[in-house]
């Protein structure tokens, strides 16, 4: 008679696994880079103002990417940039994360059509997790998306599936 078979009224016992203890912790404690580039950033900042205080969240604010798991890219990312921000991302830890902030960094923004200088999307040079609409969106909107990217590291799994070998067969 195993562990799982018996049945606790008293709730006081939980059960979990260490990839869940690990991922509890790491979403409460996730550590941000900034990447603001335009209108976009003051928002983000205002996130982190007293009355916003997304740092109720356990984010940290980190200046180096070598020390950071999330990304947000804030603002209209030009093709000069784009090579700085895909060599950040790649200086970043595993398991990282990007949010995508705004329409500039989500699509182009208001530049996509005739800006020749303007990234379509952050998301042809690293891979998004979250992208937050909006021109520029408001502070409570990051909030939001941080939540969602909570959300998502709640179910991290560091487990691979098997590979079938079909052709051994």
């Amino acid at each position: 008679m195993g562990l799982l078979s018996q049945q606790y009224d008293d709730g006081n016992i939980v059960l979990t696994t260490a990839e869940g203890v690990l991922n509890w912790a790491r979403l409460c404690s996730l550590y941000q880079m900034s990447f603001g580039l335009a209108c976009c950033a003051i928002e983000m900042m205002a996130a982190s103002a007293s009355h916003n205080d997304i740092m109720r969240f356990g984010v940290i604010p980190r200046p180096s990417p070598r020390q950071s798991d999330v990304m947000i890219v804030a603002g209209t990312v030009t093709l000069k940039m784009a090579s700085r921000l895909k060599r950040l991302y790649e200086q970043m830890a595993e398991p990282r994360y990007v949010v995508s902030m705004g329409s500039c960094s989500n699509c182009g923004g208001p530049y996509w059509e005739h800006g020749y200088h303007v990234l379509k999307g952050v998301d042809r040079v690293v891979p998004v997790d979250v992208y937050i609409p909006g021109c520029p969106p408001r502070p409570e909107a990051l909030l939001e998306g941080w939540m969602r990217l909570q959300e998502k590291v709640r179910t991290f799994t560091t487990v691979r599936p098997k590979a079938t070998d079909n052709a051994a067969a």
